[in-house]
């Protein structure tokens, strides 16, 4: 019986198959047995709470055959770290099948059902659609910010391939996902850049380009500063703790501002805080240092713009 079930996980019909009596199945499953019940129809070969994998194989089997995990379960399987934790699985099942959420299962009827891979032992759906069905469900644009750029800027998915996926799916819950891929177009990276570039955008400093590469005369990469306004030689480094958190991250950092220092470079740091909190001090910081880079020659620096101008 045990090598019938996933992870200790099978259906109760998988059980009659397998010749189990049902008053057994009943009795293994109440308070007095050592079985738990964790959906309707689905039983776990043991007591106690299930694990995150047990939720998983328990959701494929209640929602069955052709179903896919998708959602924040899908990106998790998918290796993507800064996502929300939930307990929910949220499942894909063709959309003529019947089939109702129940407990930590929320069971998705589409007319798009995708081709799954595998990850895990798990049926998942395809990175592009299970980023998406997640980002539509979040209420908090950050959180869809850093879920989208992460999968981006680890090269695990395109933005065009976002934009094609979010063109074609369901637009309820999607305004927090165009939002962020409009940023993606002009190279917008994290939620803290999303933040610097809505700030400047509405403002008079002219036009920035995003995470440009700066080169000196000979070639050298002096730096990929966030924000960078090319007319004056003029870089704009938000200060995230989420992308400093080692020695080696921070070294770099610093050796990175000497380069662009002493290259004629005007830089200016912001934390990302004081990006929300003090809006006006930022920018006003901003055009100072901007009026004092019109003082000087512009560096001879080459600027390579990621994509498009803001």
């Amino acid at each position: 019986m045990v090598t019938a079930a996933d992870r200790d996980v099978i259906t109760v019909r998988e059980l009659d198959q397998l010749g189990v009596p049902r008053q057994t199945v009943f009795y293994r499953a109440s308070d007095a047995g050592s079985w738990t019940r964790l959906l309707p129809g689905v039983m776990l070969l043991r007591s106690g709470e299930a694990t995150t994998e047990q939720r998983y194989a328990a959701a494929l089997r209640y929602a069955g055959d052709g179903s896919m995990i998708t959602g924040l379960a899908g990106c998790a399987l998918h290796g993507i770290r800064r996502r929300p934790e939930t307990d929910v699985v949220h499942v894909l099942i063709p959309v003529a099948r019947k089939r109702a959420s129940k407990g930590f299962v929320e069971v998705e009827r589409t007319e798009r059902l995708p081709t799954a891979v595998i990850r895990s032992g798990f049926r998942v759906a395809p990175l592009v659609r299970a980023l998406l069905d997640a980002a539509r469900q979040l209420t908090s644009l950050d959180e869809v910010r850093a879920l989208l750029a992460e999968a981006v800027q680890r090269g695990m998915v395109t933005p065009a391939s976002l934009a094609a996926e979010l063109a074609a799916g369901s637009q309820r819950g999607s305004s927090r996902c165009r939002v962020a891929l409009g940023e993606m177009s002009v190279n917008v990276h994290s939620a803290a850049e999303g933040w610097a570039y809505r700030l400047v955008r509405g403002s008079d400093l002219p036009a920035m380009w995003w995470n440009a590469r700066l080169l000196a005369a000979d070639g050298t990469l002096l730096g990929v500063p966030d924000g960078w306004i090319d007319e004056v030689g003029l870089a704009w480094q938000i200060d995230s703790r989420a992308y400093h958190l080692s020695p080696a991250d921070y070294e770099n950092t610093v050796r990175r501002h000497t380069m662009m220092t002493a290259a004629g470079i005007v830089v200016v740091h912001s934390l990302p805080a004081r990006i929300r909190t003090e809006p006006d001090a930022v920018l006003d910081e901003l055009r100072r240092s901007y009026q004092a880079a019109r003082q000087r020659p512009r560096p001879a620096v080459t600027a390579i713009p990621g994509v498009t101008r803001s």
